[in-house]
């Protein structure tokens, strides 16, 4: 059986495991929400650290809080910050929608630890309170907003931006070795005129630049900190200097911009910059989508398929069916999107509870937030790394692909006209034989004119001007 300690909170006393780190409210919230087995992401706990080491700092300067207390504090909050406390982290997602619970959890480890260091008895709130020292100049209303911005920040800068920047890089590495390869292109899943293989991984590599774009631009307001306001937005127990000395701080550590939120109502009772972000990681997935599913398109078969291109061996692909090999990165993106879309769904409702002063769904925010990232983040490195890093072009396939196709006639329409076109491409269709057989056996252009009409490379050139 474990052993247990008595601690106190202001509902009276309550039995909290003897080895751990957290105190009374924690352990009321552990009881209270077993809901599910979700976790705050460990950035996000690292967050919370970094806020309270830096609150430490600070209210030392101003005389708040006793210099050998506050260096315990720092002591304790960089263990946090490192992870060396994350067991004593058991909250569920699904909690009290301010993070009360976590933001008292944290200041509950970092309390005791502190407490444990100047060499107190853990549990007694002494020398170091959780909420006195821990917590001064804070409330969790401003600080779990302020851990969500972040964590999600860092995030993304530190996984996000980096792999998408290596995808994009990928694609276009195979823009440039696939220029030469000239293929058909297809609306509507129907022949249409050619293409170069090197044209649609450039269109891919541009959808993965623009989703760089698109978090450059919400990076701004998520650099806004919302700490400071306290209980509502006004400030209250908050001393005047404190809120913009500890943000300085946590910019100085993380080497992030962070700055504080120009206006702390709408810091604390609005989540839109958390909404913003998802909808751009949104549409990056949406973006991943097309390039996951072209892939898996364009490699289909390998014999009965469209198998214009070849994707990586990683890993066998039945467990009834001997030699099959299937585009299981893609396939891992593609439910990697799915979250992320769903995600997004989650965290715009969520965003629409913000009543009044505060939002009242602040945890599953940061939940899906951070894993919206962290996932993308993922797919986008092994999409790159294990799948297109090591595709090839199936060259005589895309020259077979081109000379058979009906659209190939589209050219000949400046020449020949349409309905004259239309005949050729229905024969075509109805005997199985080339447009460029029939057009050579009914002279419709002297041979050198149908040549360059003919010609699959010049069409992706714009070249031909069509009617």
């Amino acid at each position: 059986m474990t052993e247990t300690r008595i601690e106190k909170d202001s509902l009276g006393e309550i039995e909290v495991p003897a080895d751990g780190y957290y105190g009374a409210q924690t352990e009321r919230a552990r009881r209270n929400f077993p809901v599910s087995g979700l976790r705050f992401p460990r950035r996000f706990i690292a967050a919370m650290g970094s806020i309270k080491r830096a609150a430490a700092v600070v209210n030392e300067e101003m005389g708040i809080v006793e210099a050998e207390l506050a260096q315990a504090i720092v002591q304790a909050s960089d263990e946090v910050i490192e992870g060396r406390h994350d067991g004593d982290f058991p909250l569920d997602i699904f909690q009290t929608g301010s993070g009360t619970s976590t933001n008292m959890n944290t200041n509950e480890v970092v309390a005791n630890r502190a407490i444990e260091i100047l060499g107190g008895v853990v549990g007694r709130k002494a020398p170091v309170h959780p909420n006195d020292h821990v917590n001064a100049g804070q409330s969790s209303n401003d600080t779990i907003p302020t851990a969500i911005h972040i964590s999600a920040y860092g995030a993304l800068v530190e996984d996000l931006e980096p792999a998408l920047v290596q995808l994009a890089e990928a694609l276009e590495a195979k823009a440039v070795e696939f220029d030469d390869v000239v293929k058909i292109g297809r609306t509507h899943l129907a022949d249409a005129v050619p293409v170069r293989l090197g044209q649609e991984f450039g269109s891919y590599a541009q959808q993965v630049r623009y989703g760089l774009e698109r978090l450059e631009a919400v990076k701004p307001r998520l650099a806004q900190l919302a700490l400071g306001g306290t209980a509502v937005g006004t400030g209250l127990n908050a001393p005047p200097g404190f809120a913009d000395g500890v943000i300085e701080r946590i910019a100085e550590k993380t080497g992030h911009p962070f700055t504080p939120a120009p206006n702390k109502f709408e810091a604390l009772a609005a989540k839109d910059a958390a909404v913003e972000t998802s909808g751009a990681l949104k549409t990056i997935a949406v973006s991943l989508t097309k390039i996951a599913n072209d892939i898996r398109w364009l490699s289909s078969g390998p014999r009965t398929g469209i198998a214009e291109i070849s994707v990586p061996s990683l890993q066998p692909g039945s467990s009834i069916m001997p030699g099959k090999i299937n585009p299981v990165i893609p396939e891992s993106v593609l439910m990697v999107t799915a979250q992320v879309v769903g995600n997004d769904a989650t965290i715009a409702v969520a965003g629409m509870a913000g009543n009044f002063e505060l939002n009242v769904m602040m945890p599953v925010i940061a939940y899906n937030l951070l894993q919206s990232i962290e996932i993308l983040a993922n797919g986008s490195s092994l999409l790159a790394e294990k799948c297109v890093a090591g595709i090839e072009a199936n060259r005589e396939r895309n020259r077979e692909m081109v000379e058979k196709s009906l659209a190939m006639v589209t050219s000949l329409v400046p020449k020949i006209g349409y309905d004259a076109a239309a005949a050729i491409a229905k024969e075509a269709f109805a005997t199985g034989r080339t447009v460029r057989e029939l057009a050579i056996e009914r002279q419709v252009l002297p041979a050198e004119e149908l040549a360059e009409a003919l010609d699959a490379r010049g069409m992706t050139e714009g070249g031909i001007q069509g009617g």
